[in-house]
């Protein structure tokens, strides 16, 4: 398994397939934050509610320059009709052999109902303008999150960035 990512280390570029089947690479959001989140499944109620806390984010998020990124091992044709049904705007990227997805570190050993098996970790990578990892956060929880990661990053409701240091913050 890859070792989870650290702020300061590279992001692994990306090529994928969005929902209408074009590719969508991580350097075609180089000079801009970037936030990839990795979800199980498209359709599923915690997936669901995790993309629709985006989308209705997303003006704000995108005032603070910041770009939203969803990827799953869903086949470009269920994130279509996921898009479609939940009217989501930023895109939805195809990682149906789950390569992105261990190179992030969001696939490994999962443990549900007393099984064990491999599969997507539910997670976060905020990555800056010059590729680089700021924040990287692992077996999120979908309800909640999206208003837990805007705390994380500073962010007001309004999408400006709060003049407030984060908790453990220094002025320099």
């Amino acid at each position: 398994m890859v070792e989870r990512l650290i702020p300061g280390d590279a992001a692994p570029e990306f090529t994928l397939k969005n929902s209408e089947g074009a590719d969508v690479s991580l350097s075609d959001f180089r000079g801009r934050s970037t936030i990839v989140y990795f979800y199980p499944a498209a359709a599923t109620p915690g997936c669901t509610k995790q993309a629709c806390d985006f989308r209705d984010s997303l003006a704000s998020l995108q005032a603070s320059g910041y770009e939203v990124l969803g990827i799953s091992p869903d086949p470009v044709s269920k994130l279509a009709k996921f898009a479609a049904a939940q009217g989501l705007t930023f895109p939805l990227l195809s990682d149906d052999s789950h390569a992105v997805a261990e190179a992030y570190a969001a696939w490994g050993e999962k443990k549900n109902y007393g099984r064990t098996y491999e599969g997507l970790i539910r997670s976060t990578v905020v990555v800056d303008p010059d590729g680089k990892v700021s924040l990287a956060q692992y077996n999120v929880r979908a309800t909640g999150h999206v208003a837990k990661l805007r705390r994380d990053l500073n962010l007001t409701e309004t999408g400006s960035r709060s003049d407030t240091l984060p908790a453990g913050g220094t002025a320099d």
